[in-house]
């Protein structure tokens, strides 16, 4: 760990088993701010306010008119000081629901309580305009939240894409250029050696790190991602699925737009030749992590009980032989499905189905061929999610075998 305070357990051999670390070090050594747990947040951490301070010493922040900052709570101050100051801030809509960009217009006359009130998450909803792709925003600063950074300038997020996502589509929207400086505010024992082997290609970057003791210049040279892929594979673009067309209006409506200034906007898994790629095996490298939350949404079955996420191609898997079931055991009580689906996707053994049972304490995973159900119980045999060992194997028996009644939902859709 760079930085003073205690340094985290070494041996961290994915990016999920640096962000357990850092998550459970910071509850465990009382570092941890509301909202808590802070396991599965970008973290909130106790002197987050003065780490953020620290960007009025940044010459890219006194130069910089518009700011970007991610809605998180650790970034909290970092919004106040940018309204302080009179930049225009911009904050990303929640998963890109509705569009791309809040800008928090405060009042006329607003104090510095009222500045304080429209950096909460409250006042971004309450002192907001969205800016859509015809606002022609030019960003002059990224401030993004983080779980662990290297002083390479590495980030780790929270492991849902979201920070990449945004990025590549300001680069599209030609919001940001290539040398628009990105910052990140987190505690020191968050700034950890990260193997570079564990980064994907299109992965953010930063440049700046804020921590309550320490201004970092990461000097970092590796690429940020450069755009949005609609089908070509190139390693720093993000690769849009019809899935997430479906879930992020505004990817559809940038769609729309390359595809009628003559770009070829197919998307690869609409390519003849690729219909039947199996699509729970693309790479995580090649796809942006889908839209998950806890489950007790309106209309879902009551926690607790039984529920089946399905491939949205082909969701009638009931009674299919090619079908492999894999067994995932020992769930920690407080595992959310949307950790255990960044951990399947994170090691890249998405599966075209999962059936999740946390009371119970297991999954079920289903497969369209053994050589991937294989993959998965190698990964995740052992793995640690929650302070938890998992355990995972072939299913012996049948998935529906015993267990009631299932909710069948689209894969993403259910919170």
């Amino acid at each position: 760990m760079a930085g003073p305070g205690r340094a985290l357990p070494s041996g961290a051999s994915s990016k999920w088993d640096i962000r357990e670390k850092v998550w459970e070090h910071l509850e465990a050594s009382g570092l941890a701010e509301f909202p808590r747990p802070v396991r599965g947040r970008i973290p909130n951490f106790k002197g987050a306010s003065h780490a953020a301070t620290r960007l009025l010493g940044l010459q890219a922040f006194q130069a910089a008119c518009t700011v970007k900052i991610n809605p998180d709570a650790p970034q909290r101050n970092a919004r106040f000081l940018t309204l302080e100051a009179r930049k225009t801030l911009l904050v990303p809509t929640p998963r890109l629901r509705t569009g791309l960009f809040n800008r928090i217009v405060p009042p006329p006359g607003a104090t510095k309580e009222i500045l304080r009130r429209c950096a909460t998450s409250q006042g971004v909803k309450d002192y907001s305009v969205p800016v859509g792709l015809d606002g022609k925003a030019q960003v002059d600063l990224v401030v993004v939240g983080s779980v662990a950074v290297s002083e390479k300038g590495w980030r780790i997020g929270k492991g849902e894409g979201y920070a990449d996502m945004e990025y590549a589509m300001m680069v599209s929207m030609g919001a940001v250029q290539e040398d628009t400086p990105v910052v990140t505010i987190v505690h020191d024992c968050q700034v950890l050696d990260i193997a570079e082997e564990l980064l994907d290609d299109h992965d953010l970057t930063v440049d700046y790190i804020l921590t309550p003791t320490r201004t970092i210049q990461t000097n970092c040279k590796r690429p940020k991602p450069q755009g949005i892929m609609w089908h070509k594979a190139s390693p720093i673009l993000i690769q849009v699925s019809s899935e997430m067309l479906g879930k992020i209006p505004i990817l559809k409506t940038l769609r729309s737009r390359e595809k009628q200034a003559g770009k070829d906007v197919t998307l690869q898994d609409e390519h003849p030749a690729l219909a039947n790629t199996n699509r729970a095996a693309i790479s995580n490298k090649n796809v942006m992590a889908e839209n998950t939350q806890p489950w007790a949404a309106p209309g879902s079955a009551p926690v607790g009980q039984p529920h089946v996420e399905s491939d949205p191609v082909n969701p009638k898997l009931e009674g299919s032989d090619t079908i492999t079931t894999v067994y995932v055991g020992n769930l920690p009580g407080s595992l959310r499905v949307s950790e255990l689906k960044s951990a399947l996707r994170e090691l890249q053994v998405t599966p075209v189905r999962l059936s999740w049972q946390g009371a119970q304490h297991r999954a079920f995973l289903d497969y369209r061929d053994p050589g991937s159900a294989d993959r998965a119980v190698s990964s995740l045999q052992g793995l640690s999610l929650g302070g938890n060992a998992l355990r995972a194997e072939l299913a012996k028996n049948q998935r529906n075998k015993g267990q009631g009644e299932i909710n069948i939902v689209v894969l993403g859709e259910a919170h």
